[in-house]
């Protein structure tokens, strides 16, 4: 079965990703935006080779707009690495494959 990228919103964060025992990748995507749209097959791709190490999913900043609020996103796309509950680290904007790899490589 392929790995899927979670769908991350306001009822179901605290329980997928606050208190997810694995490191998170969240990112924060508009369906209008471009280098979100460009984004997307990298991070599918990420759910593929990080299943069962990091949970990746994606907030849909015009639907979740109080998560949007929590973690400050003021542009996208924008990427939150979440460990025990907490932003370690995040990336804005449009990045290459490899530098969110090391990125989620750091977490582990």
């Amino acid at each position: 079965m392929e790995a899927m990228e979670y769908k991350f919103t306001n009822e179901n964060f605290e329980e997928e990703v606050v208190k997810s025992d694995i490191p998170v990748l969240v990112d924060f995507y508009a369906d209008w935006c471009g280098p979100c749209k460009m984004m997307g097959p990298v991070v599918e791709k990420l759910a593929e080779e990080f299943d069962g190490k990091v949970k990746v999913g994606k907030v849909n900043v015009d639907e979740q707009e109080d998560l949007a609020a929590r973690f400050n996103v003021m542009s996208i796309p924008f990427f939150a690495f979440i460990k025990d509950g907490k932003m370690v680290d995040s990336s804005l904007g449009a990045s290459s494959k490899d530098a969110l790899v090391a990125k989620l490589e750091a977490l582990l």
